[in-house]
Parts: C-alpha cells; structure tokens; sequence
C-alpha cells in the first residue's frame, strides 16, 4: 500500500514561489506516474501537472510556463516548483499516483493512491 505525503504549501504572495514536495512510503514513485492535482473553494478537483513513468511531462495549460514538476528517485519524492504564483492558484494541493500506467493521465479517476493535500495560498 503507497502512502503519499504532501509537503511545502503555505502562505505567499503573488508573484512569489513555493516548492511542493511527494514522498513516498510502501511504494516507488520512479517508476509510477505521479500527478498534481488541486481543489479551489467551490470547484472540482482539476489536473495540474503529471510525470508519467516514461519521464514526460505534462501541464494544464494555466501553469504552463510557471511550474514545473520533477523526480528525485534517491528520495522517492516528486515536486512542484511553482512559480510566479497568482491569486488563482490558492487552492490544497494533492498528489497521486496511478501504478496501472493508465494512458489518461489528467482525470482524477486514473489514479489509485493520493496523499492528503496541502494548503496553499496566495494573497494578491
């Protein structure tokens, strides 16, 4: 059973930056598909980004240009560097990882294991 934990969410200004950490334990993220996902008050739970087990890389196209995900194997942990964060951004930040390498990678149902989110917000 993986165990996902989230990490380096927080309070920041617009125009600033934050790096979410994915750890895992029970489990391997170098060989997984490992997404960010996000829920705004009031809204769904939409796709931000993915690394996929191949290594590519994809985004919603709102961050595109501003964050970036990314895998340390040695530390079984995917991040999310954002940056030039906006208002809209505000939201808790989940990890989740799909070990079946289902080839829809942005929908929430394509994933098995998520962790439990961290908050973070942006004042503008």
């Amino acid at each position: 059973q993986v165990q996902l934990v989230e990490s380096g969410g927080g309070l920041v200004q617009a125009g600033g930056s934050l790096r979410l950490s994915c750890t895992a334990s029970g489990g391997t993220l170098s060989t997984e598909s490992v997404a960010w996902f996000r829920r705004a008050p009031g809204k769904e739970r939409e796709f931000v980004a993915v690394i996929r087990y191949t290594g590519v890389t994809h985004y919603t196209d709102s961050v595109k240009g501003r964050f970036t995900i990314s895998r340390d194997n040695a530390k079984n942990t995917v991040y999310l560097q954002m940056n030039s964060l906006k208002f809209e951004d505000t939201a808790v930040y989940y990890c989740a990882v799909d070990p079946a390498r289902r080839s829809v990678y942005f929908t929430v149902g394509g994933y098995d294991y998520w962790g439990q989110g961290t908050q973070v917000t942006v004042s503008s």
